[in-house]
């Protein structure tokens, strides 16, 4: 019984869509916010089995920085570095066919409010796209970014 149940599970674990590469940032075939977008020039994703391990190296007014992120893929809440010193809480699970990657995280403001931000993973002939969305209290942005592997 216990063999059946590990061999079901690497059936349905290797069934997953892979996301592990490293991604370049094509501005060309996204859509970026035009005044202020957080889109990563780089990606750097490592998965193994339940585990997604994910780089952004990001270039916000002239200045570089990398925020490195750890999610299971199991839909149990993650706890990342957020901004200013704040926690991130995320949950990370795949479609039913899985082939798409959801990571709904959330991120509490000084002010008592909270940033909400969904991402969705998919590869599309080739590239990996990122639909991105955050609400909070100063307002809704959405982005398509898309990444061409290395």
């Amino acid at each position: 019984m216990t063999v059946a149940s590990l061999l079901l599970l690497t059936i349905i674990v290797s069934a997953q869509t892979d996301f592990s590469g490293t991604w370049k940032l094509n501005k060309e075939k996204s859509k970026l916010n035009d005044q202020f977008s957080m889109a990563p020039t780089q990606l750097i994703i490592v998965q193994k089995g339940n585990d997604l391990s994910l780089e952004r190296n990001i270039s916000f007014q002239d200045q570089n920085m990398t925020i490195q992120e750890k999610f299971t893929l199991d839909g149990k809440e993650c706890l990342n570095n957020g901004m200013m010193d704040s926690k991130k809480k995320s949950v990370a699970v795949f479609s039913d066919d899985k082939k798409v990657l959801t990571i709904d995280s959330k991120i509490p403001m000084q002010d008592g409010a909270e940033i909400a931000i969904k991402e969705v993973f998919s590869i599309v002939n080739g590239n990996l796209v990122i639909d991105s969305s955050n609400k909070s209290s100063w307002g809704d942005t959405t982005e398509k970014m898309t990444f061409d592997k290395q």
